[in-house]
C-alpha cells in the first residue's frame, strides 16, 4: 500500500485536512499550558516497522512532529504520558480483539517498544493497555487527576482507532481535548480524515503541531511575567 503521507508532504497535507474539516472544527480552544499534558499513543515498533503486518504508514510520517511536540511539553515543564498497546504471550487478555485482529503485540517483545526516536524518559509515565482507549481499565485517569490536568493533547496512532477512542473517553470525563492533525496518523487518508471530521464535530479541537507548540511557549520560564510585563521573581 502506498503511503498517503510522508514527512515531506505532511505540512501541505495538514493544511488541506484542516481546510476540509473547517466547517465542523468550530470549537476553537486555546491550550492552557499550566494544566495540560501530552498523551503519545501507541508509537510502537509493532505499528511503525514497514515489515510488520500492522504497519501504519501515517505513523512514520509524524515521528519528527511528535519529537518536536514532546520537546515542547518537556521544555514547558508539562507531563508527557505514553501508552503501549500490549497483550500477554498467551493472550488471556485479548478477548474479542483476538478474533478481530490477526496477531497481537506481545508485552516485553522488541515490537512492543516505543520507537527509539520517541523513547520515554524514566520520569515519564508509561501506560500499558489492552483495548483501544487509554482510559479503559488503566490508571490514566488517576495520573491525570493527580496532576490536575484539564487539557489533553493526543498524538500518535491510529487516528481512527486508539486516538479517537481515547479522545472520546477524555471528552466524556470533561477534559478539553486537542488533536494535532499532523501529529496523528493511520493506515490511509480516508480513515485519518474521517476521524478528524468526527473528532472536530463532537469531541476535540483539531489543530496543528505548530499551533500547539506556539501556545506551549507561553509556559516557558522566560515568558512568566506579571500583568505589567515585569518578572514574577520576588523583589528585594
Amino acid at each position: 500500500m502506498k503511503a498517503y503521507v510522508t514527512q515531506e508532504t505532511l505540512a501541505t497535507k495538514c493544511d488541506d485536512w484542516l481546510a476540509h474539516i473547517a466547517a465542523y472544527n468550530t470549537h476553537q480552544l486555546t491550550l492552557n499550558p499550566g494544566s495540560s499534558a501530552l498523551l503519545v499513543v501507541d508509537m510502537q515498533n509493532f505499528f511503525l516497522d514497514p515489515a510488520s503486518p500492522t504497519f501504519t504508514c501515517g505513523g512514520l510520517a509524524i515521528i519528527a512532529n511528535l519529537v518536536r511536540l514532546i520537546a515542547a511539553f518537556r521544555a514547558a515543564g508539562r507531563p508527557v504520558i505514553y501508552t503501549q498497546h500490549v497483550h500477554h504471550p498467551y493472550v488471556p487478555d485479548a478477548g474479542i480483539m483476538g478474533w478481530w485482529w490477526a496477531g497481537q503485540c506481545v508485552e516485553g517483545s522488541p515490537a512492543s517498544c516505543i520507537h527509539d526516536d520517541l523513547a520515554p524518559l524514566v520520569t515519564d509515565k508509561l501506560i500499558p493497555k489492552h483495548r483501544y482507549s487509554a482510559f479503559y481499565n488503566t490508571d490514566l485517569e488517576t495520573v491525570l487527576r493527580c496532576q490536575q490536568i484539564e487539557d489533553i493533547v493526543i498524538g500518535g496512532i491510529m487516528t481512527n482507532m486508539c486516538c479517537e477512542s481515547t479522545a472520546r473517553d477524555a471528552y466524556y470525563r470533561d477534559y478539553r481535548v486537542f488533536i494535532p492533525a499532523d501529529g496523528t496518523g493511520s493506515v490511509n487518508e480516508e480513515l485519518h480524515l474521517a476521524s478528524l471530521l468526527n473528532l472536530a464535530f463532537g469531541f476535540a479541537h483539531v489543530s496543528s503541531v505548530e499551533a500547539l507548540v506556539a501556545e506551549l511557549k507561553t509556559a516557558m520560564p522566560e515568558n512568566k511575567t506579571t500583568a505589567r510585563g515585569s518578572s514574577t521573581a520576588p523583589q528585594s
